[in-house]
């Protein structure tokens, strides 16, 4: 090659092997809608660090592999995923036409990186592909957030009791220690565990299962829509200055709910590497894993059987304790109504990462499904809170509040937000963390404001 050719001395720089040619081509050409930036994969990153919704179902079968590091190959089929057009994938295609690979000589390297880029191809391992048809991995990922949704309101019930002014006293209506306080702290400390250090080994095991425990028990365990009604109610009272203090002593414990639950889970993952060998690790996950279709479907036929039942009791006990209006009331007939909740945010998810404007290149660090999710269930449970003041009666009480601690309750989250807000953090720009905090809080109580402080004030709603 010339020395003259000057416009190819980058190659020289970072060109590592041959199958490396064509991203380091990529990476050179302006004019290419080019999405594997270095601060594009960070924004998407932190802000699908909670969740991505049924989008991981479709990497699934685009990739035909879950977990596997990904080839230029992958990288082009990638665009398709993420709303590249066809005419700009028909550029990434023929870059190797415009400009030329360096020849073998120059970039061959003394490390086994194709190994590296290519494991597949050294490894015979058959591949990890879906062994479900999709629309049965849609199936068994709803029904497995229906059942841990539930388990995670009735979970969230509880608390409320244990710590609200009938057994421990410590939290309650009046106060900045609002009744999902606790709830939410422990779901924040649950998500450090489940929803981030640990789940990629319950992704390996099931995916289904990982889905279950971060989106459907966690995400229902946790309510922002909940903590952001009992500000508005102190707001309503004239209680301003305990509103702001509720605010800020709620972000302050989930935040480091959640990084007190990373790093004891970073803890004890190490002393469970140290203790248990590769090998005997590897038997141990292979023994667990779901990866057959009959594992898969008596895993689901399980929990079918589970969410029937939970639906039947739910029901039962409703017949009986509706009349009487009381919170078994609200708690039943919020389990019948929760599994929409938790589908609902699920779907929303798949925004987290998208971006705006032109093919999203605009602001993708926001997870702009979680915002939604939180502001609209809390804009609709301030609704509820007007509707309840205004009929004031039994029955209207007792369907308003089952469908805020169910519906609502299940369509908001406290414990994604937050490890959205621990991954912005401990992004290469913190400030996003808080903006991102900042503008859901504010959001959701401005119009909470407008929808429930102001009727009161005017009406005088006691």
């Amino acid at each position: 090659m010339e020395s003259g050719n000057g416009h190819q001395e980058p190659y020289r720089a970072n060109s590592f092997s041959r199958e490396s040619s064509l991203a380091s081509s990529l990476s050179l050409s302006r004019s290419l809608p080019l999405f594997i930036s270095t601060n594009d994969v960070d924004c998407e990153s932190v802000s699908e660090a909670g969740d991505i919704g049924d989008r991981s179902l479709r990497r699934r079968h685009s990739s035909g592999r879950s977990n596997r590091l990904f080839s230029s190959e992958d990288l082009l089929e990638q665009g398709t995923d993420d709303g590249t057009s066809r005419q700009e994938q028909g550029v990434l295609h023929n870059t190797s036409s415009v400009i030329k690979p360096l020849p073998e000589h120059m970039t061959t390297s003394p490390l086994p990186t194709k190994s590296l880029l290519s494991p597949e191809t050294n490894n015979p391992v058959k591949k990890e592909e879906p062994v479900l048809p999709k629309s049965l991995e849609y199936i068994s990922c709803l029904i497995h957030l229906a059942v841990f949704g539930i388990l995670g309101a009735i979970t969230r019930y509880l608390m409320q009791k244990l710590f609200g002014p009938s057994v421990a006293r410590v939290t309650s209506d009046g106060s900045i220690l609002y009744l999902d306080l606790p709830s939410n702290m422990v779901g924040s400390f649950l998500m450090g565990w489940f929803g981030v250090v640990f789940k990629a080994d319950i992704t390996k095991v099931s995916e289904f299962l990982a889905i279950g425990l971060s989106t459907g028990y966690l995400g229902s365990l946790t309510t922002f829509s909940g903590w952001n009604q009992k500000m508005l109610d102190l707001s309503a009272d004239g209680k301003w200055l305990y509103a702001v203090l509720g605010f800020l002593l709620g972000l302050f414990l989930a935040s480091y709910s959640i990084i007190l639950g990373v790093e004891t889970a970073k803890g004890f993952r190490w002393l469970l590497q140290r203790k248990a060998s590769s090998s005997s690790k590897e038997e141990r996950n292979s023994c667990l894993e779901v990866n057959t279709v009959k594992s898969h479907i008596v895993s689901m036929t399980l929990m079918v059987v589970l969410l029937v039942a939970l639906l039947t009791v739910s029901a039962t006990q409703l017949v009986k304790e509706f009349d009487k209006g009381t919170s078994e009331a609200q708690l039943w007939l919020g389990c019948l109504v929760a599994a929409p909740g938790v589908w609902l945010r699920w779907f929303l998810a798949r925004l987290n990462g998208r971006g705006v404007g032109k093919d999203g290149q605009y602001l993708r660090w926001v997870p702009f499904g979680t915002v939604v999710a939180n502001v609209a269930a809390a804009s609709a449970m301030a609704a509820l809170a007007t509707l309840k003041k205004s009929v004031d009666t039994r029955t209207c009480n007792t369907v308003a509040s089952s469908i805020q601690f169910g519906l609502l309750g299940c369509l908001s989250t406290v414990s994604t937000f937050m490890a959205e807000f621990n991954a912005m953090r401990e992004s290469d720009y913190p400030w996003r963390a808080y903006a991102y905090a900042s503008f859901t809080i504010v959001v959701s109580f401005a119009i909470g404001t407008v929808i429930y402080s102001v009727p009161v004030w005017v009406v005088g709603f006691s």
